[in-house]
């Protein structure tokens, strides 16, 4: 299979996915409500709490896409949420609904280490970057077709509808799982000490990898801004501002279908300059967001204040263009080869535990002083902005600028690595160097420092 090939099969196991979840994800903590007869606060509580619980499941992930591969990770997930979707029937009260999330939180956790890790094993160079940019384009097109195919459902026969949108889910996470399991991977043998070394270390060698580290907790406030859409702004929009709830829709819209419109060709756009750039400035626009919406809360209301909101939201789009296929192409490319599960384990922390905190905190916020939520947001994000300007000289070449991606048209895919108990002596690709080198020319694995979580029942959007 052509290298093309494989990244069109991989795009198309995202598409399905993405549409069976998008035909659930909105529906959630009613599908619950209406099966159980438990009250929608309660509902949400449990599915919270199974949630939160998941998260041990992301040290787990890291050391099983670095021993199995990230492929058999991604399969497996997709396989575990498909049982669970399949049960979901069968649940009529609390403690059934409790494992059958639990199990699906367990699965959400695992994809976004081991998707990515997937990603830099099929692209390599300015190819991740375009890949990853497809991927969150594409997805978002195919959470917002879920959707709609989920409300014409609806309008037909709530009942049937109900049990057809979660079996929808259960075939779509199985036929994602086929697709990605049809897509070779050729294994060598790594050498038998390197990888021994980092296997036993482990997340020791994450620990000593300062840069990562860094890069990891500056995108902790940038993940609280990311959370605004589905936490903060219906709030502010509805209650602080005084507008109908219909608005908040209409700027979900201005978002989503611009993140899938343009995602691609801003991402290519990108790839001509450093991705810390790129990043710094998605997170500084960010913040000017956030500084327009704390603005419009001293206006007097009118068109003024309609232009501003859907202005507003509109630099929110564009920081999300520059920051979200650019950061996670960043992290990949920051990430040693050998130890990339662990490393994008630790990575996704960032994004799982603002998650799970940014009901609490931001409405917290909202509370106290809405001017000051969206101020404190903004400074948060210009810190963080600063901070991976300042950390630069840190990360490894290969991480901060895309190398052309070789051309591989009619030929398969590099030379994956095997990890598992049955390696034995090396065995390497002539053309692919050491084994224990990233193969797209960066450092070692033994080098420490070279180098959608919780389920989200609110917003239906690809974040990272």
């Amino acid at each position: 299979m052509t290298t093309r090939g494989v990244q069109a099969r991989y795009m198309a196991a995202m598409v399905i996915d993405a549409t069976g979840s998008g035909m659930y994800l909105p529906l959630s903590l009613i599908y619950f409500q209406h099966s159980t007869g438990l009250s929608v606060g309660r509902v949400g509580a449990i599915v919270s709490a199974a949630a939160v619980l998941g998260l041990i499941a992301n040290p787990l992930t890291g050391v099983l896409v670095d021993r199995f591969g990230a492929r058999a990770v991604v399969v497996g997930g997709y396989l575990v949420r498909a049982a669970a979707f399949a049960c979901y029937p069968l649940v009529d009260s609390a403690g059934p609904l409790f494992l059958a999330v639990l199990v699906v939180a367990f699965g959400d956790v695992s994809f976004s280490p081991s998707v990515h890790s997937l990603v830099a094993e099929i692209a390599s160079g300015s190819a991740r970057d375009k890949l990853i940019a497809a991927q969150r384009s594409l997805r978002n097109a195919g959470l917002g077709a879920g959707g709609l195919l989920a409300g014409a459902a609806l309008t037909v026969r709530a009942d049937l509808a109900f049990t057809v949108i979660v079996l929808t889910g259960a075939v779509a996470f199985t036929v994602a799982a086929g697709l990605i399991r049809a897509i070779p991977v050729q294994a060598h043998r790594r050498d038998a000490t390197a990888p021994a070394t980092a296997a036993q270390r482990g997340y020791r060698l994450v620990a000593r990898n300062r840069p990562f580290l860094a890069l990891t907790l500056l995108n902790v406030p940038t993940a609280f801004g990311y959370m605004v859409l589905s936490v903060s702004l219906p709030v502010y929009v509805t209650l602080h501002l005084g507008q109908p709830p219909a608005l908040v829709g209409a700027l979900y819209a201005v978002n989503t279908i611009g993140i899938a419109v343009a995602q691609i060709p801003v991402t290519r756009a990108l790839t001509r300059f450093r991705r810390s750039r790129a990043v710094a400035a998605g997170a500084g626009i960010f913040g000017l967001s956030f500084v327009s919406f704390a603005v419009l809360g001293a206006t007097s209301g009118g068109a003024v204040l309609l232009a501003g909101v859907f202005a507003a939201t509109g630099l929110f789009t564009v920081g999300e263009l520059l920051h979200g296929a650019t950061a996670s192409a960043l992290v990949v490319n920051a990430a040693p080869a050998q130890t990339r599960g662990r490393h994008l384990a630790v990575y996704q922390l960032s994004w799982a535990v603002p998650g799970a905190l940014a009901p609490a905190v931001l409405t917290a916020l909202l509370s106290l002083s809405p001017t000051g939520m969206w101020l404190v947001l903004a400074v948060g994000v210009v810190v963080a902005a600063v901070g991976v300007l300042r950390l630069e000289p840190h990360l490894p070449p290969e991480a901060l600028r895309p190398q052309p991606a070789p051309d591989t048209s009619g030929t398969t895919p590099p030379a994956f690595t095997v990890t598992g108990p049955d390696a034995g002596p090396a065995s390497t690709d002539p053309d692919a160097g050491p084994a224990s080198t990233d193969p797209d020319g960066g450092p070692a694995a033994t080098d420490p420092d070279g180098g959608p979580a919780a389920i989200h029942l609110v917003r239906v959007r690809e974040k990272n």
